[in-house]
């Protein structure tokens, strides 16, 4: 192959810096700019890969994501990536890539059985013996031609970022470009990605076009130096929009480190980052892809789509051949032939439009065909010629050829548009399916803009960006025009033509293979023949012949195989339609998926914000729900016992702090969320005001309590809920399902924002006066900062939300930041004389004061009566609440169930075991085998059970049969054949006025 570097104005590659790489073992050059594709095009490369049935030699067919040949494999140990298209892959020094799939095993394997493999042939094989389909499997594995997955650790890391935007612009081409900048100039809050590694889009492989008396690549140059001033418009390149989904919100990957060589790679930073984008408006400016001709031998080495052929001379000055061939059905030929032959090709035209006149002024080494198309490409592992065909005249003339280009139009990329399953509409004046180029008819709050409506000339595309521009910034409230340059283009002089089979003259399935889609070898034929055996709708085409499973998905050729499908069928491609198109756009990492999420994902490991904080001191740790918590901090020589007696003393005495981040927390806004509150807590909402926080317990339909929790008052249409560790996820399951299926006409929306907080509880006699150290801009007397208020302050430096409550008894505070500034915080706290604790001191401190832990002291069948809580319930509400009604049944409401209570066992040293059963006698009288006799009868159980170092005893919570009149009544806690002497009591063991919380 005669390939040669040009260098020309405008390519976006520099010559004076060299970037040396290895390809399948050999050391081969490329300059900075390249991607891998370009370089291997540069150094005379051509065949990159072998196909998935036939092993035929294939090259690179296009210049972006929707390359289905040249896939290959990246490094290696950690750092090994696998099935990376060629084409995006920004060539770095000492870069290592090798084909995906180069093997001359599978190459002869595939001329002997091709044959046998008709479409649908795995349907029809392979199916017995069921012993050997392993065997089966691991052959067809073996042949597919994908990379392998890496087998070590990978190296580096990955992280998600949320952003909340008025307009969202996907696609850095020209239209994205101004569209963005239009919004941005409205005052609207902008983002524009691009999964091109700089925005342009075909401003960078245009060369016949001018803007405003420019060349594309200057013009760019200004356009992008007079938007980049703009404060409120962020741009993200080499960031694809994968998914988009309901209520405008969309997934975007940025390769924020796959551009720079592993070692130079910063640690500090992500390899990649998923953006989750809420956007109220969307533009659509992605585009669309060159549409290769259907012909034979239309995969050989060395053919290309037309737009990748202008790309690769364009943007990086890469001449893939001396002799070239180009094919189409459109005028866009003869500005590619121009391109070339300015570069010194030899270029000839076969324009299959039989009526075609070429423009006036072509150059000298310029030959036009009019109405000729390619029968067939020549060649064993690369072109060496072509055979056109007239098909008025039935004459036939070969030529020699490097290089073949050819086009059928453009597919717009409607994928991301259809999403949500909707299908795209047929488009006869483009020739394709387009998204609506009339903003009144777009879905709400996405819009196309630019090619993607199947508008293809600058002019056409721009106007009609323009106006729908102008439509979206409206709807959004905001007025602003669009700056568009003055267009001097070539002049269209012919129609477009669509035309997908160019024809040799021959029955479809005889002659050369004319390839529909390469990656997984399926021919017009084959599409014919799933037609002929019935398979008429184009779900089940797809699938029994396998077009659109690649890599690319379709990207390149799904309308080629829709339309083949319609001819076969003799019906319109309008009546097929398309296939569902899903999320993702391109090949999303397991890493970027997962994100800071790693580790054990079958039982994920959370952490709070303060966790390395826990590890420096040693924390003793615990799993609650599914976080990692502190659960007491030894200092040396301590066990669990000396740590708790120690940590609780100093909370009683002085002040400790805990780590309470992991607590449920879920924000709820509108106008209706008193109401809302007043339904699923059983206590009263209406007349809480700002600035003050309530408890409330969450019964479920039986009226049992199925969760608690403090919910503050921040304005009248926000409250900010507090849950259980445990029961974050439950609660806001049962809270969207009321609000979702029963209390729609709500105007409610809940939002978890558990982990946006970082919560940091300081308690003890000294918290006041810690905080008072820590924040100078809150007033925490006694009689300004009540018992079960909040305030809004700076505490370390840091906004805060202080809220004064209490899961101790003593007087007590719970600072709430955000949760990256978490840490910074605790260790301001410990630096005013906070002594840290774990869970355990909790347990203790809380059962000192009577507590409740819902679903330690709880099972799911005591209400609010049963746990000595009728304070927490109003049944005088306008609105009866979530278990009311249940509460006045006669096994809810009868006498002599199950009531939480105090025990002090008569050992006071004696900690009563946890789940031991309370019976009346002393003596269990468990029968003899064969008796007839009754055995005693459990009156309840233990839930909780401690050493209080402030009582210098043991105490215990206990749900006992009409435990609430039986006080001072002893009963006998029996468990491992031991019994235990003990005497109900209050669950409020200390404190019992709240003088504590109340100093």
């Amino acid at each position: 192959m005669s390939a040669r570097r040009i260098h020309k104005p405008g390519i976006r590659v520099d010559a004076s810096q060299p970037v040396t790489f290895q390809w399948n073992g050999q050391t081969c050059q490329g300059l900075a700019g390249d991607t891998l594709a370009a370089a291997l095009l540069a150094n005379g490369v051509r065949v990159v890969g072998q196909s998935y049935k036939y092993g035929r030699p294939r090259g690179i067919l296009a210049a972006g994501c929707e390359e289905p040949n040249a896939l290959v494999q990246l490094e290696d140990g950690g750092h090994a990536t696998p099935n990376q298209k060629a084409t995006q892959v920004e060539l770095y020094p000492g870069l290592k890539a090798r084909s995906s799939a180069i093997r001359r095993s599978k190459s002869l394997i595939g001329r002997l059985a091709q044959r046998y493999m008709p479409p649908g042939f795995y349907s029809k094989t392979f199916k017995w013996p069921q012993s050997l389909w392993p065997r089966y499997e691991n052959a067809i594995r073996a042949l597919a031609g994908f990379g392998d997955a890496p087998r070590s650790a990978d190296r580096e890391w990955y992280d998600h970022l949320h952003h909340h935007v008025d307009v969202l612009v996907i696609g850095g081409g020209l239209c994205g470009l101004l569209a963005a900048e239009a919004s941005a100039r409205a005052g609207l809050k902008t983002l524009l990605v691009d999964e091109q590694n700089e925005p342009g889009g075909w401003l960078m492989s245009e060369a016949q076009t001018r803007f405003d008396d420019q060349p594309a690549h200057e013009y760019r140059a200004a356009l992008l130096a007079r938007i980049n001033t703009l404060p409120n418009l962020e741009i993200l390149s080499r960031c694809a929009a994968v998914a988009v989904h309901d209520h405008n919100y969309v997934q975007a990957l940025e390769q924020k480190q796959d551009h720079l060589p592993p070692a130079a790679r910063d640690p500090d930073q992500p390899r990649q980052r998923l953006h989750k984008i809420r956007a109220r408006q969307i533009l659509l400016a992605n585009g669309g892809i060159d549409r290769p001709l259907v012909y034979g031998n239309n995969d050989l080495p060395g053919v290309m789509t037309l737009a990748a052929g202008q790309t690769y001379l364009n943007r990086y000055g890469v001449l893939p051949g001396e002799s070239v061939l180009i094919c189409g059905s459109h005028d866009g030929i003869y500005h590619t032939a121009a391109d070339y032959a300015a570069a010194g090709a030899s270029v000839t035209v076969a324009d299959i439009r039989a009526d075609a006149k070429a423009p006036a002024g072509l150059a000298a080494n310029i030959t036009v065909l009019p109405g000729y198309h390619i029968a067939a490409v020549r060649g064993r592992q690369q072109v060496e010629g072509a055979r056109l065909y007239h098909p008025g005249s039935g004459e036939a003339r070969d030529i020699a050829v490097e290089t073949v280009l050819s086009s059928g139009g453009l597919s717009p990329s409607v994928h991301l548009y259809c999403h949500d399953t909707r299908r795209p509409d047929w488009n006869e004046s483009a020739h394709a399916f387009t998204v609506p180029d009339d903003y009144s008819q777009s879905r709400d709050g996405i819009a196309g803009i630019g090619a993607v409506t199947g508008h293809y000339r600058w002019t056409d595309a721009l106007a009609q960006t323009a106006a729908t521009t102008r439509a979206a910034l409206a709807a959004l409230g905001a007025s602003g025009d669009i700056t568009l340059p003055r267009i001097d283009e070539p002049l269209e002089t012919n129609p477009p033509a669509f035309i997908v089979r160019l024809q040799d003259g021959k029955p479809e399935g005889t002659g050369a293979k004319a390839f529909v889609d390469y990656q997984n070898d399926v021919t017009a034929a084959d599409i014919a023949i799933a037609v002929s055996e019935n398979y008429q709708h184009i779900e089940h085409v797809k699938r029994y012949t396998a077009f659109g499973f690649g890599t690319d998905q379709g990207k390149l050729t799904s309308v080629n195989s829709i339309h083949l499908t319609a001819a076969a069928l003799g019906v319109s491609p309008a009546a097929v339609s398309t296939t569902t198109y899903r999320p993702p756009w391109t090949p999303v990492t397991f890493g970027a998926l997962a994100g800071y999420r790693q580790g054990n994902t079958f039982e994920p490991e959370r952490t709070t914000a303060l966790h390395p904080s826990h590890q420096a001191r040693a924390a003793a740790m615990e799993a609650v729900g599914q976080w990692w918590r502190p659960w007491y901090f030894p200092q040396a020589g301590e066990d669990l016992h000396a740590a708790v007696a120690r940590e609780t003393a100093a909370v009683r005495s002085h002040a400790g702090a805990i780590d309470a981040s992991t607590l449920g927390k879920i924000q709820i806004d509108g106008k209706d969320a008193r109401e809302f509150l007043n339904r699923v807590y059983s206590n009263a909402w209406s007349k809480l005001e700002p600035g003050k926080c309530r408890y409330g317990l969450m019964l479920d339909e039986n009226g049992m309590v199925m969760d608690d929790g403090v919910t503050a008052c921040i304005h009248d249409n926000q409250f900010y809920m507090t849950t259980t560790t445990g029961g974050a996820a439950r609660v806001l399951d049962w809270l969207e399902r009321w609000h979702q299926i029963e209390w729609p006409e709500l105007d409610v929306w809940l939002t978890s924002v558990t982990d946006h907080w970082a919560t940091i509880a300081v308690v003890g006699p000294e918290s006041r006066a810690i905080l008072q150290s820590l924040c100078d801009d809150i007033d925490f007397d006694r009689d300004a900062f009540k018992f079960m208020e909040w305030r809004a302050g700076t505490v370390a430096g840091i906004a805060a939300r202080v809220f004064r409550i209490s899961f101790s008894g003593e007087l007590a505070y719970e600072i709430n930041v955000a949760a990256g500034y978490g840490r910074h915080i605790w260790e301001a706290v410990m630096a005013a004389g906070a002594v840290p604790y774990g869970t355990e001191t909790m347990h203790v401190l809380r059962a000192e004061k009577g507590f409740i832990i819902v679903g330690q002291d709880t099972d799911a069948t005591q209400t609010p009566f049963d746990l000595g809580m009728p304070w927490a319930v109003n049944l005088k509400k306008p609105y009866s609440f979530l278990g009311q009604r249940s509460l006045a049944r006669s096994d809810t409401a009868r006498a002599g169930r199950k009531q939480l209570v105090g025990l002090l066992a008569a050992d006071p040293h004696t900690v009563l075991p946890e789940g031991a059963q309370i019976i009346a006698t002393a003596d269990p009288a468990v029968p003899r085998a064969g008796s007839d006799d009754p055995p005693v009868a459990s009156l309840g159980y233990i839930t909780s059970s401690y050493h209080s170092v402030a009582l210098g005893r043991s105490i215990a919570l206990a749900n006992i049969e009409n435990g609430a009149a039986r006080q001072g009544e002893t009963v006998y806690a029996f468990a491992h054949g031991k019994t235990y002497a003990a005497t109900i009591s209050s669950t409020n063991f200390v404190d019992p006025a709240g003088e504590r919380q109340n100093a």
